[in-house]
């Protein structure tokens, strides 16, 4: 890291932050460009996040120093990058709560890594009559794989409802979750809503009934301390890119004996361990889901990134979000006729903020905000199901990072009062 991060006492001032925000908001070079002569308003965490300058040099120096592929080679460049390509391996085992690094599959996103349980575990393992359950938040890459085994399999996928709120619908999850459960798939955090859903207690009635459990955490991960341990998931998914690290590289946490019980996903070099003309066998854990050249490159930054986050600390990034989520609501509430969606506690919610006006199309909203220089996103957010029980066709959606400040909701809000009266409304 190459600025420090500060250690400082809270203050009475607003915001109550141990860290120096400002030091950080300078790690982040593309936070300096002029849009239109406006200074860039990022809030489009959810979509991808920025990268600091040890992780943009960090991909930097690889090319420079280290390129060559990994496993195969003896000589130093291939030593030098298996090592740190397995060192982020390591790392990434650790962040979540010290698993195996042989759990850690590194996959190219999020979607790649339910893909994989779903074309592996699921096509094993779901049969005709079982039940799969979902949410009604689920991100599309949460859902279209488990309605197509479905269909495919001759199984019944169930979901668990929301409340007007934006909580799980608990009310009658014993009839949901069931002996005829095989498995849960939810996500961990809402990428519409901001809720963040109690996964270690629907996990432990699901496993009462023997079923098996995959936690979407693409938007929890980067945001919360995550001990996949803790909520007894069987599989985990998450992203590199919306952690500050770079895009192309997704990790899978799954439990050993389920991922030594499941075959390969990928065929090709590496997942092998012998090959003949009618006979083939498979290497060991995680070889054996990571068949030909990996996006090596990335993988080695996502290490800065992930050494970056635990400087700051974990805890103190979820203290900030929750202060400027506040802050966030409690400002863009007083703006006439805008809704929010999702929980109002911010302890129940993560940095997410949907929103619509009820004069404007939300892809108006995004494209008066981008002439002020102001990244937000708009649109269904692969939560098409979602969008339609909330009678919605698409949200505007601001979601918040470490780098983001009470300037950046102060120029939101302030443009977004300036589009209602530009619009005469």
């Amino acid at each position: 890291m190459e600025q420090k991060i500060k250690n400082m006492q809270h203050s009475p001032s607003v915001g109550l932050l141990p860290i120096d925000l400002e030091r950080i908001r300078a790690d982040f070079p593309i936070l300096d460009q002029i849009i239109d002569g406006n200074q860039l308003v990022y809030l489009d965490n959810a979509a991808t996040t920025q990268k600091p300058r040890v992780v943009i040099n960090a991909i930097i120096e690889y090319y420079r120093k280290y390129n060559a592929n990994i496993h195969r080679g003896l000589h130093y460049l291939a030593e030098k990058s298996t090592e740190m390509y397995e060192h982020t391996r390591i790392h990434v085992a650790d962040f979540i709560g010290g698993v195996d690094p042989k759990e850690v599959i590194f996959t190219r996103g999020t979607t790649e890594a339910i893909n994989l349980v779903a074309y592996t575990w699921g096509e094993e393992n779901i049969k005709e009559g079982d039940e799969i359950v979902i949410t009604e938040m689920e991100h599309h890459a949460n859902l279209v794989p488990w309605i197509q085994l479905a269909k495919k399999k001759k199984a019944i996928l169930k979901r668990i409802p929301i409340t007007f709120c934006g909580h799980l619908d608990q009310s009658n999850i014993n009839e949901i979750i069931t002996s005829k459960t095989k498995l849960l798939a939810l996500t961990h955090m809402s990428n519409v809503l901001g809720t963040i859903n109690p996964v270690a207690e629907l996990t432990a009635l699901a496993k009462k009934h023997g079923a098996v459990v995959l936690a979407d955490g693409a938007q929890a991960v980067p945001h919360l301390k995550v001990d996949v341990k803790s909520l007894g998931v069987d599989f985990y998914a998450f992203s590199s890119h919306k952690m500050l690290g770079p895009t192309g590289v997704g990790i899978l946490y799954g439990k050993k004996e389920l991922l030594e019980a499941m075959p390969p996903f990928n065929m090709g070099g590496e997942m092998i361990r012998e090959v003949s003309f009618d006979h083939v066998t498979w290497a060991e854990l995680p070889n054996k889901f990571e068949g030909g050249t990996p996006n090596i490159a990335d993988v080695v930054a996502f290490d800065a990134a992930l050494h970056y986050l635990e400087e700051i600390g974990m805890d103190n990034l979820r203290q900030h979000e929750m202060d400027l989520t506040k802050y966030a609501i409690e400002h863009l509430s007083a703006i006439p006729g805008l809704e929010i969606q999702g929980p109002r506690e911010v302890e129940q919610r993560g940095g997410v903020i949907s929103f619509t006006d009820n004069d404007l199309h939300p892809h108006d909203i995004s494209t008066f905000l981008d002439s002020k220089g102001i990244a937000i996103r708009a649109g269904h957010h692969c939560a098409q199901p979602l969008m339609s029980i909330l009678g919605k066709i698409a949200t505007a959606r601001a979601s918040l990072y470490i780098y983001n400040n009470e300037a950046d909701i102060d120029a939101l809000v302030k443009a977004l009062k300036g589009m209602r009266r530009y619009f005469g409304l």
